[in-house]
């Protein structure tokens, strides 16, 4: 197969079907490469089409709460005080930079995700 660049969802759907059937090519083969190659073109163009954006920082922090089975009493004992955890949780009080620490280091969220505006 020729390799191109993605113009049109035609293009996207041949060249997943292309990649499908050269999955497992070793590493250094003709297909190998164009293997590589076609992850390559195929990333650019889902990033260009489907952009995926960083969540929301309070929406971030309730859904690793949900997971980690968590309730507003468990923020409070991260950040200080149950009142606290009530307003950011409410946005009526922003993160402050050591609040963010605290989070990111005990719930595990990229502090990235976390100092975005909300």
């Amino acid at each position: 197969m020729e390799v191109k660049l993605i113009k049109s969802k035609k293009d996207y759907k041949v060249a997943l079907e292309r990649l499908e059937l050269i999955f497992d090519s070793k590493k250094g083969t003709k297909e190998g490469d164009e293997l590589e190659l076609l992850s390559i073109i195929i990333n650019d163009y889902e990033s260009r089409v489907f952009p995926i954006f960083n969540p929301d920082p309070i929406e971030a922090i309730k859904f690793r709460m949900e997971q980690m089975g968590f309730e507003q009493n468990d923020l409070a004992n991260i950040i200080g005080l149950k009142s606290r955890a009530s307003e950011i949780l409410n946005r009526k009080r922003k993160l402050t930079l050591e609040m963010i620490r605290k989070i990111s280091s005990v719930m595990n969220i990229p502090t990235e995700i976390l100092i975005q505006n909300y």
